[in-house]
Order: C-alpha cells, then sequence, then structure tokens
C-alpha cells in the first residue's frame, strides 16, 4: 500500500519529510515529490501549494505517477463552530466548496456536490487524537479560494453550508480523490477564528495547529493496516 500524504504550505510538510527513511525526491510540474518510509509504511510526501488548483492536480499526479491506495491531506484551518477551538482539530467527514456552483459540478462525474472522508481514515484520525491528547470532532469542512478574515464573509459561508471549517484545498483533493476512486482523508487543525481577528490569530498559532496535524498524520499511520 503507498498513501499520499499532501499539504499546502512547506511547514506543513517539512516536518513530515524530516522522518521519511530510504527518501527519493523528484521534482515533477512544479511539485517535489518526497518518496520513502515513515512509521513502516510507504508514502509520497508532497506541498501541493495553496487552492484548489493546486490541490487538484497534484492528486491526479499521485494517483497517477505514483499510484497512491490512500489519500491524507493534513493542514490548518479557520474554525466556524463553538464545539473546538483554537489547537482543536475538525475530522473532514465531509467537504464540500463553498463558493462554487454545486448543481452544475455535480453534472459531471463523479456526480457529486460533496465528498466524504474514509470512514476507516477518519476512525483512525479520531483514534490518533485521542492518543495524543487532542480534541477532535468529525464534521463538515468547507473550501474557496480566499482566505476568510472577515466576520460578513464568514456568516455568509455559514448560511450557506454550515461547517465545522473553512479552507481553501479540501473539497478539491475530494473531488480529484473521488474521480480517482482513492480513498481519502482531510484532518484540520484550527489555526484562526476565521473572522475579523484572523489575521493575528493566524501567525500566533499557526506553529501549534502545524504540530498538532503533523503528530496526528504520523499517530493515523501507526493505526492504517
Amino acid at each position: 500500500m503507498i498513501i499520499g500524504i499532501m499539504g499546502a504550505m512547506p511547514d506543513e510538510v517539512d516536518q513530515l519529510c524530516a522522518r521519511l527513511e530510504n527518501v527519493t525526491k523528484e521534482a515533477y510540474a512544479g511539485v517535489e515529490y518526497h518518496c520513502g518510509t515513515l512509521n513502516g509504511k510507504q508514502v509520497v510526501v508532497c506541498c501541493a501549494g495553496m487552492g484548489k488548483a493546486n490541490a487538484a492536480s497534484t492528486v491526479q499526479v499521485l494517483c497517477t505517477k505514483y499510484g497512491i491506495d490512500r489519500l491524507i491531506f493534513s493542514g490548518i484551518a479557520g474554525n466556524m463552530t463553538s464545539k473546538i477551538g483554537i489547537g482543536d482539530v475538525c475530522v473532514g467527514e465531509t467537504v464540500v466548496y463553498h463558493d462554487a456552483e454545486l448543481s452544475m459540478i455535480a453534472q459531471s462525474a463523479p456526480f457529486q456536490t460533496e465528498y466524504h472522508g474514509d470512514p476507516a481514515l477518519v476512525a483512525a484520525a479520531l483514534d490518533a487524537c485521542t492518543a495524543c491528547g487532542v480534541k477532535a470532532i468529525a464534521g463538515k469542512i468547507a473550501t474557496g479560494d480566499t482566505f476568510v478574515g472577515d466576520a460578513e464573509t464568514k456568516k455568509a459561508i455559514e448560511e450557506k453550508c454550515h461547517p465545522d471549517c473553512v479552507e481553501m484545498e479540501g473539497a478539491a483533493i475530494g473531488q480529484a480523490a473521488a474521480l480517482n476512486g482513492i480513498p481519502f482523508l482531510i484532518i484540520r487543525a484550527i489555526s484562526d477564528k476565521a473572522d475579523n481577528s484572523a489575521n493575528m490569530d493566524y501567525p500566533a498559532f499557526e506553529k501549534l495547529a502545524i504540530e498538532h496535524s503533523v503528530r496526528l498524520t504520523q499517530g493515523m499511520l501507526k493505526r492504517m493496516a
């Protein structure tokens, strides 16, 4: 089994890359892919870059060129719920676009308006959170090509799709994974409140959120058969 592990920013993947054994590296279509073993599992780790287009194209490369069997995306997000706070984790049971015409997207394969994290991967992630002492929920993640940092935008997204957190890649990853029949999971550690305080919270808590997402990714790998 080959597991693809993605992040959107270098800080989200560098710590995992540093832990790889038997590493080979290859640059392809603007992304560097690190192949090796982590916690006894064969993995391909990469930094896709931010946004939906970068995310989807990288998933396709992981599927077509590297033949992955499972996909984990680990990163940070803005909070949209009172159930968790900064440093806590939202495990993506469902991912959906907040900035797209869903009925039109669903007219093409995979004919879905939302995408669902693999149940076994969701369970492994929640178990890893418990073992690490990190508060987590299985929830809905909303995706769009903008950083959400004001109360008005946050409210509009809440009214449209009622998510637990908001970010810039998850639904595109879910859509590309579904097209390729690859079980996937999005893990998001909360770095800010996705409101007018986001530009202050994000730099202050980014490091903590990334540390949690890295620990949980490693914890998941230990639980995957």
